[in-house]
């Protein structure tokens, strides 16, 4: 089969490339569309040099949005008819979930946060919802997601590439760290995005602690170019890097990990880093069960602070089995591409004679 995967954000590039690799591996062509926004261009290019980029990243307002949305869209529904995949799959690329729909190519998506507004759209469009276990019933429910299109998943996305997953040490390098000294590497929240509402006080409060104390290195992954160089103006002690770095390695090294997002926290927490949210937005049920287990602290408490010291080595759960996510999304695609009538135009109803 034909297999159309687009990359719509950075994250996306690592958590799918397994799935590339499996769906190659077993003999099926996969198609590759990414769209230029933060560092997902460049991550994928490094694997993939073949990845299509169409569309870019979206501005701030919803009005501004909706524009940059219809144009990709357009591009997308181009590009599927010209290519005529037999099935789409992405990790909630709106996008392309309309252009599918619009060019007769079947859709599964996956989706672990349950207060993203555009899930209203997406879980209706696709054939298949992948989410994990924890993912609200009522949520699905409401979002349009019925029992027979929705697959569950064990435990949490990021395990899907993380689970063997071992550190390049060269990354402290490139970002010239002092291993002595404690590494904590700071996340800034997803200005912009619908389902975060804007700036974030306490993460810029704690990222200054942290650069006014002398045995603490602190590294910035930025999201934009305009968060990179508004937080480089705070100070020359800390380390924002140029270009996009293996983010994954510098986690696990790292001794602790502060983000106001979401999949970076769960990146940390799952590699054993002593990691704190300070997340803006409605928590969602993964972190709430990462933060149950005792693997994510929950910053947003005034009460709680970073503890900033040197960790034990510590790594992913040695444990855990991430072929249950890869089957679950693989048979899936599978399942869907292979759903009778679905490009079939519908006849216009008869009139009664």
């Amino acid at each position: 089969m034909r297999v159309w995967i687009d990359l719509a954000n950075s994250p996306h590039v690592p958590l799918l490339e397994p799935v590339v690799t499996r769906l190659r591996a077993d003999g099926h062509v996969v198609l590759l569309t990414a769209r230029d926004h933060a560092q997902t261009v460049e991550l994928a290019r490094r694997r993939w040099p073949d990845v299509l980029v169409l569309g870019g990243s979206s501005p701030s307002g919803r009005a501004a949005k909706a524009r940059v949305l219809a144009g990709r869209v357009g591009a997308l529904r181009k590009y599927a008819r010209r290519l005529k995949p037999d099935v789409a799959f992405s990790h909630g690329s709106y996008a392309q979930l309309v252009a599918a729909k619009l060019a007769r190519v079947p859709a599964v998506t996956m989706m672990d946060y349950e207060h993203q507004p555009a899930n209203h759209l997406s879980f209706r469009l696709a054939q298949r919802v992948i989410v994990p276990e924890v993912f609200p019933e009522a949520a699905l429910q409401r979002f349009g997601a019925g029992p027979g299109k929705v697959v569950r998943y064990p435990g949490f996305k990021e395990e899907l590439y993380l689970a063997s997953f071992r550190p390049d040490e060269s990354v402290l390098v490139e970002l010239e760290l002092d291993h002595d000294r404690v590494i904590a590497v700071f996340r800034p929240p997803p200005e912009g995005a619908l389902y975060h509402p804007g700036s974030n006080d306490r993460f810029d409060r704690v990222l200054r602690e942290a650069l006014d104390r002398e045995d603490v290195e602190s590294v910035l992954l930025p999201r934009t170019d305009q968060q990179a160089r508004r937080y480089r103006a705070l100070s020359e002690r800390l380390h924002i890097p140029q270009t996009a770095i293996d983010g994954s390695s510098l986690l696990a090294l790292a001794d602790v990990a502060v983000g106001a997002g979401g999949t970076m926290n769960r990146e940390s927490a799952i590699l054993g880093t002593p990691t704190y949210t300070v997340f803006a937005g409605a928590l969602g049920a993964v972190d709430a069960e990462l933060i149950r287990q005792g693997r994510l602290y929950d910053l947003r408490n005034e009460d709680t602070s970073v503890v900033y010291e040197k960790k034990a080595n510590a790594g992913p759960d040695e444990g855990v089995d991430p072929d249950p996510i890869l089957q679950a999304i693989t048979t899936a695609v599978r399942e869907v591409s292979r759903e009778p009538d679905f490009r079939r135009p519908r006849r216009p109803a008869r009139r009664p004679s």
